[in-house]
């Protein structure tokens, strides 16, 4: 498969839709960046799973919701992806742009101040 197929297969959402599918509990989303990046910075809900040590078996059971990645910009929810088709899991959707894609639709995250330790929800 070329790398422009496998983007063709790939399901996207956008940040909006996102935050509405978390809304109303439809979706569960799995951050798959670095515990570093996901402490300084996260949205409320998602689930960590680095992609440095990614398992597609380990990821929540089947429970009626659909998994949806996220990462930075993309690039590395689209590795969780593949990864998952290569295990023969059916997971194939990531939030189009990743954190940034969030950050520039204005959704709230959740940062941590580095200089006292407090964790701030960000609006």
């Amino acid at each position: 498969m070329t790398e422009s197929d496998r983007m063709k297969a790939i399901q996207a959402m956008t940040a909006t839709e996102v935050k509405q599918a978390l809304d109303e509990h439809k979706i569960v989303l799995i951050d798959v960046r670095e515990p570093a990046e996901f402490a300084a910075e996260r949205i409320h809900g998602a689930l960590l799973f680095p992609l440095s040590i990614f398992d597609p078996a380990a990821l929540p059971a089947d429970d009626g919701r659909m998994v949806v990645f996220h990462c930075g910009s993309g690039k590395r929810s689209a590795d969780a992806i593949e990864r998952c088709r290569r295990a023969g899991l059916p997971h194939d959707t990531h939030m189009d742009g990743g954190l940034m894609a969030w950050k520039a639709a204005r959704l709230p995250t959740v940062t941590l101040d580095v200089s006292t330790g407090k964790i701030h929800d960000r609006a």
